[in-house]
């Protein structure tokens, strides 16, 4: 299981909660159990994103293993020049 913490503005679309565990392995995986597990997540999973893998921010995609991983937060994407 893979703990993710939500920033504030996606926590009233899963159930109020800062924090939920997903089963993932990859974080495609946990996009996904996301939306499977709270389907009001999609719309802002799907403008984007950021994830913060115990302190970095993820750049290399959605393959990118969660294996031995402590902290997840979703964040949101900022946009701009």
């Amino acid at each position: 299981m893979v703990e993710v913490n939500l920033w504030s503005g996606l926590r009233p679309l899963a159930d109020g909660k800062d924090c939920v565990e997903v089963e993932a392995t990859t974080v495609r995986d946990m996009l996904s159990a996301l939306v499977d597990a709270y389907p009001g997540l999609k719309p802002a999973i799907d403008a984007g994103v950021s994830i913060a893998m115990d302190g970095r921010i993820v750049t290399g995609g959605l393959n990118e293993t969660l294996d031995g991983v402590q902290e997840v937060y979703l964040l949101q994407r900022l946009k701009g020049g």
